[in-house]
């Protein structure tokens, strides 16, 4: 039997030009070893069925899920669900940088694709934004797979854009969105740090939930260069000539803080926060996404 784990890994998927198809694999394996890994705690029942209370009408009883896990589950139907939730994609030029298989951007495709798909398989209704300093690309909330298809197609077809404007999105979807929701960013966050929490806490001011996904390439958070180079600014095209075996120690501080400020500040503005590889599989940021769905109930 074909062991769907392996498409968690990123290096794997990038081989696979079809985005359905990865999204696809990456969901399905991220289920089938969902049990078998250390998040056997979660569960995606959830998605379709909720766990049975007194006073529940017992016709909708799912009596083969309690077969199987000798516990009762109420089916949900997709006219109950109750959650909207808005991917919000940076697609300026800096995220594509990649030092291995995959670039910031590409990750944060699989992983928006991933999560596209897994909300329209618990009924959720999922959105997307694309964004450089404006925003690219939106498609409302919906739970279909013609707006899943729509979703992919849209990520499929986006080229590099321009420099970052993560606050001005946010604000702008802040007013622009009615209903409460679950925002999901998914950025290098490479702007500036007081800007884009100001913008994070205005969803939160709109009683929105929040998840960061900041995605980072190895070489940005380890910098293991050796020799003299002239490195580029991938959005204003500045360059700097350094050598980095004298900048190597102060770099790894400036990285720290600016992590660690962004880990802080969304802690102190109840917002989840997420620091992501691209090398790493994404079964973990999927488990993340899929704790906070759970804590929304």
């Amino acid at each position: 039997m074909q062991s769907y784990r392996r498409f968690l890994d990123p290096k794997v998927i990038a081989k696979i030009s079809n985005l359905n198809l990865v999204a696809k694999l990456v969901v399905e394996g991220f289920i089938s070893g969902l049990h078998k890994s250390p998040y056997q705690g979660f569960s995606v029942e959830f998605s379709e069925h909720k766990e049975y209370s007194p006073g529940d009408d017992l016709k909708h009883v799912d009596w083969k899920a309690y077969g199987k896990t000798d516990k009762f589950y109420i089916k949900r139907y997709e006219e109950e669900t109750n959650l909207k939730a808005y991917i919000l994609l940076d697609a300026s030029n800096s995220m594509f940088f990649k030092s291995g298989h995959v670039s910031k951007y590409e990750y944060g495709c699989f992983l928006a694709a991933s999560l596209a798909y897994l909300m329209i398989k618990q009924r959720d209704s999922v959105g997307l934004v694309v964004f450089d300093e404006k925003i690219r690309n939106y498609i409302p909330p919906k739970c279909s797979r013609g707006h899943l298809k729509n979703i992919l197609q849209t990520l499929d077809r986006t080229s590099s854009g321009q420099k970052t404007n993560i606050s001005k999105t946010c604000h702008d979807l802040a007013e622009t969105i009615k209903r409460r929701g679950l925002i999901i960013l998914i950025s290098d966050l490479f702007d500036d740090a007081e800007s884009v929490i100001k913008g994070l806490k205005h969803f939160r001011h709109k009683k929105h939930e929040v998840i960061v996904f900041h995605v980072l390439d190895k070489y940005e958070t380890t910098f293991p260069y050796d020799k003299p180079a002239a490195f580029q600014d991938m959005e204003t095209r500045k360059t700097l000539s350094v050598n980095p075996k004298l900048i190597r120690e102060e770099y790894w501080a400036e990285m720290d803080n600016f992590t660690n400020k962004y880990k802080r500040d969304c802690s102190e503005g109840m917002i989840d926060y997420v620091k992501v590889d691209t090398s790493a599989p994404l079964d973990v940021v999927l488990c993340s996404y899929l704790s906070k769905r759970a804590r929304l109930g």
